[in-house]
């Protein structure tokens, strides 16, 4: 993707759904040299980057990147993360997209209703599970119920694939203090949170305004990553920590999570249902859209016609 060229219009966002899904960069310098998004080495190699057909790039330790790199990266709406060792702390992050206030304000007014809420988050227990939540149940009951199925889910692939298993535990600020299985499924989740955090905001809703999670940044997000976690990541990483304990593993485990992760999410088309599925699952609280106000002063200038996704800024 090229930056803005002089006698040429500047690049306009490519919805979600047609992009690719990540790209983690490591020891290397990210700016644009003649108008292209590349990764400059320490030996001079350049590597061009399609950052406009990505939904996000993951910046790890030794990366560095330039202000004209980062504005390209805003204007195409490819989301640009700062991130620990194979992803899993996340230190800061761009926003792309151009929140939507009646977006925010409609998961806003479901989160703060509480019988609205609770019907999120049954529809989520559903579209995770296959089978309608349990009746009667609050949501921390139901917290706890799929807590509980989501470990035994981790306890039969284990089996599945060799693996000696306890349980999930990592210490984000200690990498080599877990062990392998726990740094697959941590690179596998940390591949999955940054391509549906790409979402959320390309959507125009707000990470933080969760249902079954809250009180963390990315609370909305981590709702909608579980939908399709034990489907996509989960198994990879638990298939690939059962090849590095048989010895077949010709990489490190957390590089071939990355690659496996990757063609998961093509291959289960992963990019074009995430938006679809979020508004699937929000209209399940049963709340209309907000309405602006009657004496709220419309824009001054109407925006073009868009080519990406409702949260683009392009």
């Amino acid at each position: 993707m090229v930056g803005s060229i002089p006698g040429l219009p500047p690049p306009k966002p490519i919805p979600l759904k047609d992009r690719a899904s990540l790209v983690f960069v490591e020891k290397a310098q990210l700016d644009l040299q003649d108008g292209a998004f590349v990764a400059v080495n320490a030996d001079g190699t350049r590597t061009h980057i399609p950052v406009g057909g990505l939904a996000g790039i993951m910046l790890e330790p030794g990366a560095r990147i330039s202000h004209a790199a980062v504005a390209l990266a805003a204007r195409v709406g490819t989301l640009i993360t700062w991130v620990g060792e194979a992803g899993v702390r996340l230190y800061s992050a761009g926003q792309p997209g151009g929140a939507r206030a009646d977006r925010l304000l409609w998961q806003a007014a479901i989160a703060l209703d509480p019988a609205a809420r609770l019907r999120v988050v049954r529809k989520m227990y559903e579209i995770r599970f296959g089978e309608a939540a349990p009746e009667r149940r609050s949501i921390d009951q139901l917290r706890g119920i799929e807590g509980a199925r989501v470990r035994k889910s981790y306890e039969l692939l284990a089996q599945a694939h060799a693996v000696r298993w306890q349980r999930r535990r990592y210490d984000v600020d200690d990498w080599e203090a877990s062990d392998v299985p726990n740094r697959c499924l941590s690179a596998a989740t940390a591949c999955l949170h940054g391509l549906t955090e790409a979402a959320v905001l390309a959507a125009g809703y707000a990470p933080a305004i969760g249902f079954l999670h809250t009180g963390k940044p990315l609370s909305f997000v981590y709702d909608i990553a579980d939908l399709w976690k034990l489907d996509t990541v989960v198994p990879e990483a638990f298939r690939i920590a059962g090849l590095h304990a048989k010895g077949k593993l010709e990489m490190a485990p957390d590089r071939a999570v990355r690659l496996a992760c990757r063609d998961a999410f093509r291959r289960t088309g992963l990019l074009a249902k995430i938006i679809p599925r979020i508004e699937e699952v929000l209209a399940a609280g049963e709340l209309a859209r907000p309405e602006p106000p009657p004496e709220a002063l419309g824009p001054a200038f109407e925006d073009g016609e868009p080519s990406g996704d409702e949260g683009h800024r392009g």
